[in-house]
C-alpha cells in the first residue's frame, strides 16, 4: 500500500509543514485517480492511500469525481437533497452566461474566482450558504462539492487552472 501521510509519530512534528505540503500535493495526485482511502494502521498511525488498507481500520472513503472540490457540510448537503427530490424543473440559472456556484468558507472557489478575474472572464456568482443558493444549487443539479461552474449545457464540479483552460476553451 502506497502511504502518502503518516501521522501521529511523536518525531513527525517539527515537520507538520512539510508532511502537509506532501499530503496535498500526494492527494492532489491521488483524487485525480479518483478515490482516497483514509484508514489507521495497526500502529495507531493515519494512512492517506489510492489503494484500502491491507491491515488497519478503515475510517473513510473520499471520492473525487470531477475536479478537487471543497465538501458540503452534511446539513446543507441533505436540505440540497430535499430541494432536489422536491424540485423537477430545470435550473433557472443555467443560461448564457457563466455561473459559479461557491461558499466563502471554500478555498477551491476562491482559487476559481481569482482564475476568472484574472482570465477577464465575467460570471454570475452563487453562495450556497444562503437559502436561495441552496434552493438554485439543488435546482442546477449540484451536491458533490464546490465549487460547481455552468455554461450554457456544460458543468464542471471542482476547480484547478488546467480543467478551466479547457471548459472554457471548448466551444460546447
Amino acid at each position: 500500500m502506497r502511504s502518502l501521510l503518516p501521522d501521529g509519530e511523536p518525531g513527525l512534528r517539527p515537520l507538520k509543514r512539510l508532511f502537509l505540503l506532501v499530503l496535498v500535493s500526494g492527494l492532489t495526485s491521488v483524487a485525480l485517480a479518483g478515490t482516497v482511502y483514509k484508514s489507521v494502521s495497526p500502529d495507531g498511525r493515519v494512512v492517506f492511500s489510492d489503494q484500502p488498507p491491507k491491515e488497519g481500520r478503515l475510517e473513510k472513503v473520499m471520492q473525487f469525481k470531477d475536479q478537487p472540490s471543497s465538501e458540503i457540510p452534511a446539513s446543507s448537503l441533505s436540505y440540497i437533497e430535499r430541494l432536489k427530490k422536491a424540485r423537477s424543473a430545470p435550473s433557472p440559472t443555467a443560461g448564457k452566461e457563466p455561473v459559479l456556484y461557491s461558499a466563502s468558507r471554500c478555498g477551491y472557489c476562491k482559487q476559481a474566482k481569482s482564475y476568472l478575474s484574472g482570465k477577464g472572464i465575467s460570471y454570475r456568482e452563487v453562495d450556497i450558504d444562503t437559502s436561495y443558493g441552496k434552493t438554485a444549487f439543488a435546482e442546477a443539479g449540484g451536491g458533490g462539492g464546490i465549487p460547481l461552474m455552468l455554461a450554457g449545457n456544460k458543468r464542471i464540479q471542482g476547480f484547478t487552472a488546467q480543467a478551466y483552460d479547457e471548459f472554457f476553451a471548448s466551444k460546447d
